[in-house]
């Protein structure tokens, strides 16, 4: 009794260890390359599968997801002669488990190596000022030969970011200073330029009040000019029109009388006005030729009304 649950316990552990050998269960996004007797076979992705007992065995185990894989600090020389300390962060992608495995001893370390390498190629073609500006520019030419280095390794190299660009205190000093000066002469550049928009502002403004002035004043004495020659026309019309009417009313019945009338008026009036400027004064010698006077303005009257010529006094 006691020999066969011994026996039974050894087969049961024979079957035990077979199974283990013989079940592979791989996880999603996961490799594995299977050697039989030390030779590449096959390369299993995830699910569960059946091997060759002490035939085949499980030789390398891959991840298929993206690693991100952090490169050390290392001190770079620029093409100026300054020495920065970059760091950075690598992202790749295990594309062919198979050449990962027999392709290089070392994937991970061989890449992280070759990054650091040709940043320190990179970086030593530019001068420190363009480093800041060129962070784009230099993480594309490291991917770029990157990937074509990795190829071969059935790696995909994705992308590489540059995490610090770290230059020594004093050079950190110095462009802190041209920073500073840098921007106190743009400062005055802008206050100049300012001054300069101003007066050439104020200029203008005043060029315009002196067009628009004289503008006004030429406006003005045409309209000045324009009244007065209305005022002047105006006058002449009516003064016209005045003696048209007086012409017209010497022709019509009673005209001469009341025009006789209105000189003897005036005619005796005016020379009632001359007692009063002195005690002394000359009197005309024909006071009696008041009737002819008068008949000779009356007469002309009617020759204008008739449109002939006027006798001559």
């Amino acid at each position: 009794m006691d020999t066969t649950f011994i026996a039974f316990l050894v087969l049961a552990v024979v079957v035990l260890i077979v199974i283990v050998k013989i079940a592979v269960v791989v996880p999603q996004q996961n490799a594995y390359v299977v050697e039989r007797l030390g030779k590449y076979s096959k390369t299993l992705n995830a699910g569960f599968h059946l091997l060759w007992p002490f035939v085949d065995k499980t030789a390398y185990k891959h991840t298929l997801k993206e690693q991100a894989v952090d490169i050390a600090e290392q001190v770079c020389i620029t093409k100026d002669n300054v020495q920065v300390g970059v760091d950075g962060v690598l992202y790749m992608q295990v594309l062919d488990p198979g050449r990962a495995s027999y392709g290089i001893g070392n994937y991970m370390f061989a890449i992280s190596q070759l990054a650091q390498t040709t940043l320190r190629s990179e970086i030593g073609k530019i001068d420190l000022d363009r480093t800041f500006e060129e962070r784009g520019t230099i993480n594309q030419n490291v991917v770029a030969e990157l990937d074509k280095a990795s190829d071969p390794w059935g790696v995909k190299v994705l992308r590489y970011e540059i995490k610090n660009i770290n230059p020594p205190q004093d050079v950190l000093g110095a462009m802190e200073k041209q920073m500073r000066a840098e921007r106190e002469k743009r400062a005055v550049i802008l206050t100049s330029e300012g001054e300069r928009d101003a007066k050439i502002n104020e200029a203008e403004g005043e060029k315009q009040r002196v067009i628009k002035e004289s503008e006004a004043a030429k406006q003005q004495q045409i309209n000045e000019a324009e009244g007065e020659a209305q005022a002047i026309l105006a006058v002449a019309t009516a003064t016209a029109e005045g003696l048209r009417r007086i012409a017209q009313a010497v022709i019509d019945d009673g005209g001469p009388e009341a025009m006789q009338l209105r000189i003897a008026e005036q005619y005796i009036g005016e020379f009632g006005n001359l007692a009063k400027t002195g005690n002394t004064y000359v009197v005309p010698a024909n006071l009696g030729d008041l009737t002819s006077m008068m008949a000779l303005a009356t007469d002309i009257a009617k020759r204008k009304v008739d449109g002939g010529a006027a006798p001559t006094a």
